[in-house]
């Protein structure tokens, strides 16, 4: 009889370990009802192409209606896709983990190290002691130092803030700002990039310092696998129907900038709240079922998963600093949903709709 029930038990104790679904924990801050005292932080989650990417018709001025819209949000911090210059200055002590990623996502600080004498790490901390002290109305040649230091942390679009808020008189070379550094920071203000044609001229007309960037290129999964093969499953994975209609009507949008209503019928279609679904089924839904050996299809969601949460991550650091902060995070359009999942989860974050401040669609 003992062993009769021994065996039953055992028998009970595996089958859930046989069949059960996966947990789900108790703790959901998500579904927290609590509130932090006084102002809560709100960010404000833009979605968007990246400007340089569009054709050539469209020039980074042509964006100006929006950038009206969104200074009206009256953001006190805007955060933006790129990699911090500290993040950078470490990637670059390991170089033959992050050369690749080294030279598509990280400023070059050399022009400025040599004008200023400060190495990524002293600019940033200068930086930082800069605006400690800062003044309610800093003198132009205030601004002009600030924005060379900008440039030798890494944070050239913290620097084009600076440029920005110079009147036009003087935006010259002066003290630490060579010649050379005025004319990268003309080149960068007029970039067809929306971190400058639309971030950087929010924060000057808000009345901010600086841009926050949030961008970790830093991801490491471990050896480099099979490229060819690597490339030809994730290809694989994304030619599905899904990937077929969204980039159609993303390549409508597109073709439609032209009109009166253009780039606001863009951004309304990049912030579609049905895009989210879209775009998991095009991309990271497929690309987990990828069914290579190897596992590419997995190696690469968790690379996107990865830069997304530090990404947020960093954001929600900013917010510490200075609680009751609006944030505006302007970044391309698939990391979107992914912001707004995770931020939804903070405590004290609420998300702000992006679409009101786009304007409703013709009838």
């Amino acid at each position: 009889m003992k062993r009769l029930v021994l065996a039953c038990c055992l028998v009970a104790a595996a089958a859930p370990i046989m069949a059960q679904d996966a947990y789900r924990p108790a703790f959901d801050p998500g579904a927290m009802t609590d509130r932090p005292h006084g102002t809560p932080n709100r960010v404000m989650v833009l979605g968007t192409p990246h400007l340089s990417q569009l054709p050539k018709t469209f020039t980074p001025d042509m964006a100006e209606p929006l950038v009206v819209r969104l200074t009206g949000w009256a953001p006190t911090a805007v955060a933006v896709e790129e990699t911090p210059g500290i993040v950078c200055h470490r990637m670059r002590q390991m170089p033959a983990r992050h050369a690749e990623a080294i030279e598509s996502y990280c400023f070059d600080p050399a022009l400025a190290a040599a004008a200023t004498g400060l190495s990524v790490p002293q600019a940033n901390d200068k930086a930082e002691a800069l605006l400690a002290a800062w003044p309610a109305e800093p003198a132009p040649a205030q601004r002009r130092e600030l924005a060379a230091v900008f440039l030798a942390a890494g944070e050239p679009a913290s620097a084009v803030v600076q440029w920005l808020r110079l009147p036009a008189s003087e935006q010259i070379a002066d003290g630490l700002l060579t010649a050379p550094l005025a004319a990268q920071l003309e080149r960068l203000a007029r970039a067809k990039n929306e971190t400058y044609a639309i971030a950087a001229k929010v924060a000057a007309r808000s009345g901010l310092e600086r841009i926050w960037s949030v961008d970790d290129q830093s991801t490491y999964m471990g050896p480099e696998p099979d490229q060819n093969a690597y490339g030809a499953a994730i290809m694989q994975a994304w030619d599905n129907p899904a990937a077929k209609a969204q980039s159609a009507a993303s390549d409508a949008l597109i073709a439609g900038l032209s009109a009166p209503e253009g780039l606001f019928a863009l951004y309304r279609g990049y912030n579609a709240p049905a895009l989210a679904d879209a775009i998991y089924k095009a991309d990271f839904g497929a690309v987990l079922t990828e069914p290579s050996e190897a596992g590419f299809g997995r190696r690469y969601l968790a690379y996107w998963e990865t830069r997304n949460l530090r990404m947020v991550a960093n954001m929600r650091e900013v917010l510490g600093r200075k609680p009751g902060t609006r944030m505006l995070t302007i970044v391309g359009a698939s990391h979107k949903p992914y912001y707004e999942a995770y931020l939804a989860q903070m405590r004290d974050v609420d998300l702000a709709d992006v679409t009101p401040l786009l304007g409703d669609a013709p009838r």
